[in-house]
């Protein structure tokens, strides 16, 4: 793999990292808008007319949370910038599409919707906008990547939840490509 396309894996980690923590703050907030409206806050004090300032934003916002003594994830620490675009695009999709995402992934719990964690809830909450929308990454990647964040984010075996909740759903989102990718049998491991 080329060093660009180890750098783009890299930024859309970071955003998907950014926008987990985004999701999290506002799902420990009762939302009631979406992350960007919320962040406008005067707190802020930032234009968020860009999804740079967006980003800036979030990790303010994330900052003073820690000052305040709110429980928050631990601090990410990249050399690799985020993708900005895609930052913005997983978390106000997947804050505006929350009650669909949770109507698709309801039936796949062991327990109800309220009682997962902040985390395990916008990691899902994440992953079903991404498999829903983003079709070009393959939805092993996705599931990767949520399990990754799941081991740094949340607790000692909820990426096993993750994985199990979101294999299932990709069965019923993209069943075509999973049968596929199925069929094929075990293969390298994807990123993206």
């Amino acid at each position: 793999m080329s060093r660009e396309g180890r750098r783009e894996i890299a930024a859309r980690h970071r955003a998907r990292e950014l926008a987990l923590q985004g999701l999290y703050q506002w799902l420990l907030n009762e939302p009631r808008e979406t992350p960007m409206e919320e962040i406008r806050a005067p707190s802020v004090g930032l234009s968020l007319s860009s999804p740079q300032a967006q980003l800036l934003a979030i990790e303010e916002l994330l900052a003073s949370a820690v000052r305040e003594g709110k429980p928050s994830e631990r601090k990410t620490s990249s050399r690799t910038p985020p993708d900005a675009e895609f930052f913005a695009a997983l978390l106000q999709g997947a804050a505006r599409e929350a009650p669909e995402a949770r109507e698709i992934i309801e039936p796949l719990l062991t327990r109800a919707v309220a009682e997962l964690s902040p985390v395990e809830h916008a990691i899902l909450l994440l992953s079903v906008f991404e498999l829903r929308h983003d079709i070009g990454t393959p939805y092993r990647v996705i599931i990767n990547e949520a399990i990754e964040l799941a081991k740094k984010y949340g607790a000692a075996d909820g990426h096993k939840f993750i994985n199990g909740v979101l294999d299932r759903a990709a069965a019923s989102l993209r069943p075509e490509e999973v049968a596929v990718t199925r069929a094929q049998g075990p293969g390298k491991n994807e990123r993206g």
